[in-house]
């Protein structure tokens, strides 16, 4: 049982819990509490309350009881109430979250049997087409949300159905993938990865090689998490960290000249990058080595 466990159960997270009633519903702007946590949510759960995240920019990685999950936009994360979760963004990742009341959910599960399959098992990441409408559909439903007028309650039901109705059809179109886009997939990231591979130094973006790949920067990311599962930004990143790791081990520069030599501007940032990746300062690392 939750109140039993050693991960904190929230209300709202950082909120401490409370009864919700069942009509429960509510939604923010995912960096509302994002931004203030440094774009790292630490692992939580929810006892009555069930989310769906529309990702519609940026991505990062979802940890759900056992589970990594990365995401990209655009894209939709389904959360049951009870499971364990928490997130590492990618810094100005934009969204919106929506919260709503396990007893609602039932209710709505008991007129459209398939929200049951949607909310029965884990956390889950479904991509949305570019042209997904989940966005105008919980800007409605925010307008609603923020007044009383006449027909209040079916138009809030009325929005909250059609973004659950895209996540249900999203996970059935993710269910059947063809094993073709996984083929496809894994050819773009190999491509990719050679693009790195000649380039990482250089401090271009996931945009830059998209364009060079001839893909938009979308697809590129969809194609990492098929292939890889994971980020075309965590892919440019770990080859820079080994090449960090290979200098730090094998050469006579100094921190600072490892900083250069990889094509960071700041030795600080550089420093920060690699501590946080590796829980350790360079120097650190390279005095574990046996290096001084």
């Amino acid at each position: 049982m939750l109140q039993d466990s050693v991960v904190p159960s929230f209300f709202l997270f950082g909120e401490a819990p409370q009864e919700v009633s069942d009509r429960f519903i509510h939604l923010e702007a995912l960096d509302d509490r994002s931004r203030p946590s440094h774009w790292n949510i630490r692992a939580h759960a929810h006892a009555e309350l069930n989310h769906v995240f529309l990702i519609e920019t940026g991505g990062g990685e979802m940890f759900a009881e056992a589970q990594r999950i990365p995401f990209v936009a655009p894209c939709l994360l389904v959360i049951p109430a009870g499971v364990v979760h928490g997130f590492a963004y990618e810094p100005e990742t934009t969204g919106r979250v929506l919260t709503m009341a396990e007893a609602y959910l039932r209710d709505l599960m008991r007129r459209e049997s398939g929200f049951r399959a949607l909310f029965g098992g884990s956390a889950a990441q479904l991509p949305l087409a570019a042209d997904h409408d989940v966005g105008d559909c919980l800007a409605r439903l925010h307008r609603e949300l923020a007044w009383t007028a006449p027909g209040h309650g079916a138009a809030v039901e009325a929005q909250l159905l059609s973004v659950l109705v895209t996540a249900l059809r999203a996970s059935h179109e993710a269910a059947d993938a063809a094993p073709a886009e996984d083929l496809s997939a894994a050819r773009l990231v190999a491509r990719f990865r050679e693009a790195v591979e000649a380039d990482y130094r250089s401090g271009a973006a996931v945009d830059a090689y998209a364009e060079r790949l001839g893909v938009t920067p979308t697809r590129l990311r969809r194609a990492c998490w098929s292939a890889a599962r994971t980020t075309p930004s965590r892919l440019i990143q770990d080859r820079l960290l080994l090449e960090a790791k290979r200098a730090l081990l094998y050469s006579n520069m100094t921190v600072a000249e490892t900083a250069y030599y990889l094509g960071f501007d700041d030795p600080a940032y550089f420093s920060r990058f690699f501590a946080q990746r590796e829980r350790q300062s360079p120097r650190a690392f390279r005095q574990g080595a046996g290096r001084s």
